[in-house]
């Protein structure tokens, strides 16, 4: 009929403006922040070496050895440099990439299993709740990592929809195992633990015993042996300690013991949950709290209770550790997706009023957070770069409590697809504000500026140092490594290795200093003091609240005080 086909297409044309709208808010901000440290200038700087080496075995930071991560983000990134050049766009758009994709798998693989509109809700509070979007637009490895275990469960779905007997039951498996592979190759046998766990919790929740043999194990091994042993070969032949270090430091020692200094309490993800899934909080507690009864028991596979055990396993998997970082609970994300998107399309009547309402307090409390921020600065973080901050946070407090209100109004009226969309994208405008705003601080947490400023008066042939500090982004932007000096943090197995690549004591650096014709060294303002105290002799050249950098002999470019 032509009424219906033209409304079928209205449709199709709003979807896709939405789409499309959605992606370049996604997108905009990838460049508009300077890289912050630790984690963004780390991993941006490994690529970088890697695509200035051409040495795609074995990753190093500032030169050394370091083995604490597998190389697929890597490759990725360097590819990026390589075909357009290192700079905060290349260094971030494969987690940004990852997300998009994570949310394209929620809606391609939830459609047969949960329905179309419940995959599309699926896809939309992903990619609008806080944790997914902020981890999206940080070079991590989490997000990427978070992409490949989705596909794993995409893959794992979608076979047990097809069933046992069903061709596409051993290609649908096949994709699952891959992304199984993906995983280990981005972050290490936590590819295959995390999903491994899961289905054992689900088992012993459900006795089904026939799943072990619908999951092909025997073939997946042997998938992810063929995808991930070629590197971990290359690698230990080349280097025959990093079979000890990967597999025994970086995995039983830092989840077992306190080495990496990263102890929490264990409800330290409890919190970090239900702030992660704003603006859906609500909608993610009832979610999980109805996921028990998703699907009748008598069902061969119950896609409900299997998300759940995943959502448990990972949670409590990460708790258990004694090594907690804020991302490792992202995984969590997409699986409470599917079921918050399932549930949402099954609400009916004002039930959305509620959520707006849960977000009007929050919303204000980060507006009056806003008002105050300059009484968080310190020596370090000055007063005005929280001034500049300010506006930031004031503008998402005001989106999240414009599209709260959006949501209450248009849901008490029962319009709950526009309800839906209002406080999402409310959601997604705020995180992106917050984030681009926080390059206000960059400063502080970067060394971008401090490195422009520098980059063009240092000669290249001449030594740089840096001194019992490493700014994990001052190498990336000044295109150079460093010489350690009495600092060795997570570069003490690269250096064990090669030392001659750092100076291990003070005393060692200032016979050198002295001795030294053309010299830099980069160090905080306490240390400056102190060997100012001591009389080595130094020219600073630039300057700020945290950094220091000084010259061996006078340079042609201007002193700092």
């Amino acid at each position: 009929m032509p009424g219906v086909t033209h409304l079928a297409g209205s449709r199709r044309v709003l979807l896709w403006t939405l789409v499309v709208g959605m992606l370049l808010v996604w997108f905009a901000n990838l460049d508009a922040r300077s890289l912050i440290r630790p984690d963004e200038g780390r991993y941006a700087e490994i690529a970088r070496e890697m695509a200035a080496s051409g040495d795609w075995v074995t990753p190093r930071l500032n030169g050394l050895k370091y083995f604490e991560k597998p190389p697929l983000q890597y490759w990725l990134t360097a590819a990026a440099y390589s075909l357009f050049r290192p700079d905060e766009w290349t260094a971030r758009w494969w987690p940004a990439v990852s997300g998009v994709l994570t949310a394209w798998l929620l809606w391609i693989a939830g459609r047969r299993t949960f329905g179309r509109r419940a995959a599309a809700l699926a896809a939309f509070v992903f990619a609008t709740m806080l944790w997914p979007v902020a981890n999206s637009h940080l070079n991590t490895l989490d997000m990427g990592l978070t992409f490949f275990l989705t596909l794993a469960l995409a893959g794992l779905l979608q076979a047990e929809q097809a069933g046992r007997e069903d061709p596409r039951h051993l290609r649908w498996m096949a994709l699952a195992w891959l992304g199984c592979a993906g995983a280990v190759l981005s972050k290490g046998l936590i590819g295959l633990v995390l999903p491994g766990g899961a289905v054992v919790l689900y088992l012993a929740a459900t006795r089904d015993w026939h799943l072990l043999a619908r999951l092909r194990i025997g073939t997946g091994l042997a998938i992810v042996l063929a995808v991930c042993a070629p590197w971990f070969v290359a690698v230990s032949v080349r280097n025959p300690e990093f079979l000890h270090f990967f597999f025994v430091h970086e995995h039983f020692e830092r989840y077992l013991t306190t080495v990496h200094h990263r102890t929490e309490p264990w409800w330290y993800f409890l919190p970090l949950l239900l702030a992660g899934t704003l603006p859906w909080t609500l909608l993610a507690a009832q979610s999980v709290a109805g996921a028990v009864r998703a699907g009748p028991p008598g069902r061969p596979f119950r896609p409900g209770l299997f998300l759940l055990a995943w959502i448990v396993f990972v949670t409590v998997f990460f708790s258990a550790s004694s090594s907690k970082l804020p991302s490792y609970v992202l995984p969590v994300f997409p699986a409470l997706a599917w079921l918050m998107g399932d549930r949402l399309d099954r609400i009916r009547g004002r039930a959305l009023v509620w959520y707006g309402v849960s977000m009007l307090p929050l919303a204000v409390g980060a507006f009056a957070l806003g008002l105050r921020a300059t009484h968080y600065a310190n020596d370090r973080t000055p007063v005005v770069l929280y001034r500049a901050f300010e506006p930031w946070i004031l503008g998402a407090a005001v989106t999240m409590a414009v599209a709260a209100t959006a949501c209450i109004v248009l849901a008490a009226r029962r319009h709950l697809i526009p309800a839906i969309l209002a406080l999402g994208l409310g959601g997604l405008g705020a995180w992106q504000l917050a984030i681009t705003g926080h390059d206000a601080l960059a400063p502080s947490f970067s060394s971008a500026a401090f490195a422009r400023a520098v980059k063009d008066r240092l000669d290249p042939d001449c030594p740089l140092y840096s001194v019992r500090t490493y700014d994990q982004t001052l190498p990336f932007y000044l295109g150079r490594t460093v010489t350690l000096v009495a600092f060795e943090d997570e570069m003490a197995f690269g250096l064990g290795r090669e030392p001659d690549l750092g100076i291990p004591d003070i005393g060692t650096f200032a016979t050198r200093w002295r001795a030294a014709t053309c010299a830099y060294a980069f160090m905080e303002p306490g240390t400056y003091d102190e060997l100012v105290a001591a009389g080595l002799p130094m020219t600073v050249m630039e300057r700020d609240t945290r950094r220091v950098l000084v010259s061996r002999a006078p340079t042609s470019g201007p002193a700092r005080p």
